[in-house]
C-alpha cells in the first residue's frame, strides 16, 4: 500500500527552486521530503535549511545539508510542516511536538507556509481530539490555569507531563507546556488573541490564518488547497 504522506512529500518537490532558503518543521511527512531532497544535486547543493525540531535538524545534518540556526535568519523563500489537523480555511492544529512557538516563528517568516500530509489530517473544521497547547513560563502555570479557566468554561487545561522521565516536559525555551482539552471549541477567531492577553504565555498550538496552501494525497491523488483561489505556489 502506498504511504501517503510520502506522496505529499514527493509532489511538494514541485516547489523548491535550487538557491531557496527552506523552513521545515517535524514529522515523518518532512522526513519524506527530506529524502527526496537529498535525491536531487541541485537541491541538496544550494537550498539553505532551517528547522525548528531537532529531529530534522539530526537528519538534515546527517544528509549534508547547509542548515543554520533561527536565530540566523529572518526570512525564508517556503516553510513546510505536517500538522495534526487543518480545516478549509487552513487553520492548523499542531499540539503533538511541543515545539510550536518555534515552528510559528519560521512560518512567520516565509513567503509561503505550506502544510504537508494525507488526506485524513484534512477536516471541515477543527475537532477537539487535539488540544490547543500553551507554551507557558514556569513561573506562570497556576496563574495560566486559573485565568484559562474563567475564561473558558468548555476548557480543562493540564500540564503536560513526560512518559520518558519524572515530571513535567520541559520545552527547548526552558518553559512547560500546558494542554487545553475543550469539549467544543469557541470561535476559532477569538482563541489566540484571548489567550494571548494572558501575562506567562508564550504561544499557541493553533496556527490561526498562517498556512497559504496546503498538499495533501488521498486515494484521489495530491491535492493542492490554497487560502487564496488566486494564489500560486
Amino acid at each position: 500500500m502506498e504511504d501517503l504522506k510520502q506522496v505529499a512529500a514527493k509532489a511538494a518537490l514541485d516547489y523548491i527552486k535550487p538557491g531557496s532558503s527552506i523552513g521545515l518543521g517535524a514529522g515523518s511527512t518532512i522526513a519524506h521530503l527530506i529524502h527526496y531532497l537529498r535525491e536531487e544535486a541541485s537541491l541538496l547543493e544550494s537550498i539553505t535549511t532551517v528547522t525548528s525540531s531537532f529531529n530534522t535538524q539530526q537528519l538534515l545534518q546527517e544528509y549534508g545539508f547547509k542548515v543554520k540556526d533561527i536565530a540566523s535568519v529572518s526570512h525564508l523563500d517556503l516553510y513546510f510542516d505536517g500538522c495534526d489537523q487543518f480545516d478549509h480555511q487552513l487553520n492548523a492544529l499542531k499540539s503533538g511536538g511541543g515545539i510550536h512557538t518555534r515552528e510559528k516563528l519560521l512560518a512567520a517568516m516565509a513567503d509561503k507556509f505550506i502544510l504537508l500530509g494525507d488526506g485524513s489530517k484534512y477536516v471541515t473544521q477543527l475537532y477537539t481530539t487535539f488540544p490547543i497547547v500553551l507554551e507557558v513560563i514556569p513561573e506562570a502555570v497556576p496563574f495560566v490555569i486559573k485565568q484559562v479557566k474563567k475564561l473558558f468554561s468548555l476548557a480543562n487545561p493540564v500540564i503536560r507531563l513526560s512518559n520518558k522521565k519524572d515530571g513535567a516536559v520541559i520545552t527547548e525555551n526552558g518553559n512547560l507546556l500546558i494542554d487545553i482539552w475543550f469539549s467544543a471549541f469557541p470561535p476559532i477567531d477569538s482563541i489566540n488573541h484571548r489567550l494571548k492577553e494572558i501575562p506567562g504565555i508564550l504561544e499557541t498550538s493553533l496556527f490561526y490564518n498562517m498556512a497559504h496552501a496546503a498538499i495533501i494525497a488521498g486515494k484521489k491523488g495530491v491535492e493542492v488547497i490554497k487560502k487564496d483561489p488566486a494564489y500560486f505556489i
